[in-house]
This record gives structure tokens, sequence and C-alpha cells, in this order.
């Protein structure tokens, strides 16, 4: 006798939820949300006007107006919570933090087909006006990056005060963008979404300078299964519009109005660092370029002191060292 399709879906689920009860990826997902919790921030998901799109967000749950307020957009490798784990605690005693999960990322959903990088940023852009934020500045590592980025130029430009690019190569030219595909010798997204261990193991040495020196097979499997599982056809798409189009303008890459802080590992291998200087010599004056010693792509973990340092001085206006 044939099982019936909803039993079968029902079993999957049941499996699924007893599976990441027993998850030590979900146990430290769980210490996440409470950090945030601790650090005065509270889960929120905003629907955006008339579309199937919603923004899951972290964010103050009462408004310090006295204190500037930042956007910090993740990249490829998690969701906000954990690729600024290190960023939540240091960070809020000092600005109102917000934390979105761009689309099809986390909680983050939307039944609509666009893929580039304006949508994100204009997703992100229209969560912060329907929150009542007006002035801020928006932090992007990576893939992140692209979307700060791309609303500085356009989707939040009277909104967005100051803006940080965190090893991000927004300054690729189409060509520069396809021969780093090309010199992975596979599909980018085989790096950026590992669906095996040993593709995971291989993304840690990839974006840190000094990755794990051992971690077990089960917690890697655990670790793919909460990050990396759901939405993947839809990260992929996401994936192959920015390696075909990057922030998204047709001609010349456009320049911010904005203040800019760039932040780069000097041992990434992502995004080398002349991308860095590309950048720096695109924006001109208004930009201002640290180049962290023995640090890879993953800066905000792997240097958090670092990181969160420049950031404050920066959005603070304090002198830089």
């Amino acid at each position: 006798m044939e099982t019936p399709k909803n039993l079968l879906l029902l079993l999957h689920c049941i499996r699924r939820f007893i599976t990441r009860l027993l998850s030590l990826v979900s146990l430290k997902d769980f210490a996440l949300s409470l950090l945030l919790l601790l650090c005065g921030l509270s889960s929120l998901t905003v629907h955006l006007s008339g579309s199937t799109t919603s923004i899951h967000l972290w964010g103050p749950r009462r408004r310090r107006h006295s204190r500037p307020a930042l956007v910090l957009l993740h990249g490829f490798g998690g969701f906000a919570k954990w690729q600024f784990e290190r960023q939540i605690a240091p960070l809020s005693r000092h600005f109102d933090l917000y934390l979105p999960d761009l689309v099809f990322f986390g909680q983050s959903v939307s039944a609509e087909g666009k893929r580039s990088v304006k949508f994100q940023a204009e997703c992100v852009a229209e969560a912060m006006r329907k929150l009542g934020v007006e002035k801020y500045t928006v932090a992007g590592v990576s893939y992140g990056g692209f979307v700060a980025f791309c609303m500085a130029a356009a989707a939040a430009e009277r909104e967005v005060e100051r803006m940080v690019v965190i090893a991000s190569g927004v300054a690729a030219t189409e060509r520069e963008r396809k021969e780093l595909a090309e010199k992975e010798g596979r599909e980018v997204a085989e790096l950026l979404l590992p669906e095996k261990v040993e593709d995971l193991r291989n993304l840690f040495r990839r974006c840190m300078f000094r990755p794990p020196t051992w971690l077990p097979d089960f917690l890697l499997r655990d670790f793919m299964e909460i990050m990396f599982k759901d939405h993947r056809k839809e990260r992929t798409e996401l994936l192959n519009e920015l390696l075909s189009n990057g922030v998204g303008w047709g001609g010349a890459l456009p320049i911010p109005k904005q203040e800019t802080l760039i932040l780069w590992g000097d041992e990434d291998t992502i995004f080398p660092l002349s991308l860095a200087y590309a950048l720096k010599r695109h924006l001109g004056d208004k930009a201002k370029l640290q180049v962290i010693k023995e640090a890879g792509h993953a800066l905000p973990l792997e240097k958090p002191y670092h990181v969160n340092n420049l950031i404050r001085r920066f959005i603070l206006q304090e002198k830089l060292v």
C-alpha cells in the first residue's frame, strides 16, 4: 500500500524538527538569539508594501534617539546574527543596531522573481522606512557590501549618512568578476553554498586566514543543514545575478555622496586586496581605506576588535588610527 504524500511530508517535518532540536548548531542559534535579546534587540518581521516580500530583522526594542542607527548587512555565509555575532554586544553599546536577513536568507522571503542587488537594497530600504528610521549608517560584508553600496547610491540615498564596505568586490569590472569566477575552476555556488563536508571545510580555508584546525564532520553537516539547505535555488540565482551584473548599473559605477570606510583583510582570497584600492580610487577623498593584517575574507569574525573599533570611530567621527 502506497504511503500518502501528506503523511510522508508530515514524517519528514517531524524528523527535521527532532534533528534540529538535538542540533548543536540550533543550540548556538538559540544562544545568539538570547544574546540579541540581552543586548536590547528583538525579532521583527516587516511586510513590504504591495508585494509578497517580507524582511526579518533584529532591531532595538526601544529606540535611543541620542544614539546613531547602524544597519549591518551579511554576506552569503549565513544569517545576520551569525556573521555579526562578535559585533552585537560591542556595537549595541554605542548604536541602535539593525540586523536584517537579506531576502532568501533566514526568515526573509519573497514570491517575486527578482534577484538583483538593487532588489535587495530596495527591500532593506523600505523595511527601514516602515520602522521609521530616518537616518542611519549602513555596513555590509561581501555580498552585503554590494547591497550597502546600492542603498547609499540610490535605494536609500537620503537616509544613508555613512557607508562601510567590508571585503566586498563592488569595484570589480564585469571582466574581473568573470576572471575571479573562472579561477575557482568550478561553479562559484559550490564554494559559497556547500553541500558536502569537504566543500564547507574548503570554504572556511578560503575565507579565514586562520581557519579552525579541526571540526567534526557531524557538526559541519549540522551547520550546512541549518545554513545552506533552504532556498538554495534562489540563492544560486542571486549569486549568478551578482556575477553577471554586480551592483546592477549598466554603465559606469556611480559615486555615492556619503563618506565611506573600506575595511579589507590583507590575506583575502575571495576578493583580492587590489579591489579595495580600486574602490578607494573610485570613491576619491570621501573614502578611507583600512587594511587589516593577518586577516582573510571573514573580517568581522576574524578581527572583531579592529572592525568594531574602526566602525565606531568612523561613525562617531573619532580619529582613525
